[in-house]
């Protein structure tokens, strides 16, 4: 294994394909259980929400490969480009795949403070947490569930120069399946998001600073210098259970389409994200940003009437609508620099999508990409997310810099998958949790404009928050029962 900056390599190596169909009676948390215990685990997924997201949970873990860029280093793109061409898929008859799929390649994220090396940007955050800007691991071998085939697909990439044949590498991710199901999980328990205790959490930010911080936004805005900006707060606790109780949970009570769970040794990223940040597929690349939240409540008869109106209030509402095409617009920009001309257009609308916690307002945005751009192209032309920073993007994350008092880290930056086929699924980092040292960090925020609440904009930034914390309780709660029935 080798960790940071890879040298130059003069031709890539080429990795055979194959792979295996397997359908069997196995739980997906109790695969993530059995993953959890490998060392450098990444899961893509694990829940029910990816049916309707991109159609697939993805296993992995012992990768060959650890790719890690950090701050003050140089040359971030560079040295990613490099990285990604040691492994190339050879086409041939094991290539026909669903079109997307995951057989292969590097998992992993990009921090949102990478944007600092597309753009000049200052730097008056402070970085407490000390992550890489980019991690990302090489994994040869993945297990793959298919949602709508309900169905295992097991991907090992023959890599020259390999101790183990793909065969050998197809029979240790069955002995992962066959472990799992010999796995019983105990009983993930709910929590009454109502009555999270937020006395034991700090905030990087207070009230009062949040409120001050809002209207030297709307000052900006007011005098023309942006038309939104996306605000935050971090908010921390401590955290004494496993990290992989809180995905269970949160793939429990919070499934989202593009959960992530990324063991980094000494840190742990536990993500139930409903943001899709780019897909790329037969060179066609995808955005779908969110832009505009209401509370959802659990279905009662009593709240049943709240979440219509809530829902209604969301359809309805000119300003969510307004803030949404203007990051629309805001991506339609960033796409045309790396697409095909006449090929960028709105595939999807304005469209509510229903979580367990809240209602969202999406759209997507597609276009083919140009026949010279590569991976490093793409995310210097997008990387991060326009409905994370708000718009005009640059003059927005100055804002944000000199607005929020620490780095955002993996917060607003993306997780996912490049693999060796060229094929590209990112998430946008929001609804996620950053577990080290035994404290858990949680970050939440909104799209700031001229006619933004204060107080509605904080109410917003709780009701995301509350989800996040509730977990934290619940598991924490357990672990400590289990601990003192242990004694």
């Amino acid at each position: 294994m080798t960790t940071g900056a890879v040298a130059a390599h003069k031709k890539s190596r080429r990795c055979n394909l194959h792979s295996k169909t397997i359908r069997a009676p196995v739980s997906l948390g109790a695969l993530s259980e059995v993953f959890a215990g490998l060392k450098h685990t990444s899961i893509i997924g694990g829940n029910a929400a990816k049916k309707d997201a991109d159609r697939f949970s993805y296993w992995a873990a012992e990768p060959k490969d650890v790719f890690e860029f950090r701050a003050g280093e140089k040359a971030p793109f560079r040295k990613l480009q490099q990285v990604l061409e040691k492994y190339r898929l050879e086409k041939g008859p094991n290539c026909n795949l669903p079109k997307g799929v995951f057989c292969g390649g590097w998992v992993g994220y990009f921090a949102y403070e990478l944007g600092r090396y597309i753009e000049k940007l200052p730097v008056t955050t402070i970085d407490d947490l000390d992550m890489p800007l980019i991690r990302l691991c090489f994994y040869d071998r993945v297990i793959c569930y298919d949602h709508l085939e309900d169905e295992f697909l097991l991907f090992a990439a023959e890599v020259p120069g390999d101790s183990e044949n793909a065969a050998e590498k197809i029979a240790s991710l069955e002995r992962l399946l066959a472990k799992a199901q010999m796995v019983s999980l105990p009983p993930v328990r709910p929590a009454d998001l109502e009555r999270i205790d937020f006395s034991s959490v700090c905030c990087n930010i207070s009230s009062d600073y949040y409120m001050q911080a809002i209207s030297k936004i709307k000052r900006y805005i007011y005098d023309g210098e942006v038309y939104q900006i996306n605000f935050s707060q971090r908010f921390e606790c401590d955290f004494d259970a496993r990290p992989i109780d809180l995905f269970h949970w949160q793939n429990r009570y919070n499934p989202s389409g593009y959960a992530a769970y990324i063991d980094g040794a000494d840190f742990q990223i536990v993500s139930a994200s409903p943001e899709m940040f780019i897909t790329i597929a037969d060179r066609y690349i995808r955005t779908k940003p969110i832009k505009g939240t209401r509370r959802r409540f659990g279905e009662t008869d009593e709240t049943r009437h709240i979440n219509r109106e809530n829902l209604r209030e969301l359809l309805e509402s000119e300003k969510e609508r307004a803030e949404l095409n203007m990051i629309v617009d805001l991506e339609r920009n960033d796409l045309a620099r790396i697409c095909k001309p006449g090929t960028r257009k709105v595939t999807q609308p304005r469209t509510i999508e229903t979580y367990p916690t809240v209602f969202h307002a999406v759209a997507t945005v597609g276009g083919q990409l140009r026949d010279e751009i590569c991976f490093c192209d793409v995310l210097k032309a997008v990387f991060p997310g326009g409905s994370i920073t708000g718009a005009p993007k640059i003059r927005a994350m100055e804002i944000i810099d000199e607005t929020e008092p620490t780095a955002r880290g993996v917060y607003t930056g993306s997780i996912g998958f490049i693999g060796i086929d060229g094929s590209v699924c990112l998430n946008i980092v929001i609804r996620t949790i950053i577990i080290k040292e035994q404290r858990a960090f949680a970050q939440t925020g909104g799209g700031i404009v001229a006619d933004s609440d204060p107080q509605v904009e904080w109410d917003e930034t709780i009701t995301k928050a509350r989800a996040l914390l509730a977990g934290i309780e619940s598991v924490s709660r357990q672990a400590k029962r289990r601990s003192t029935l242990e004694v």
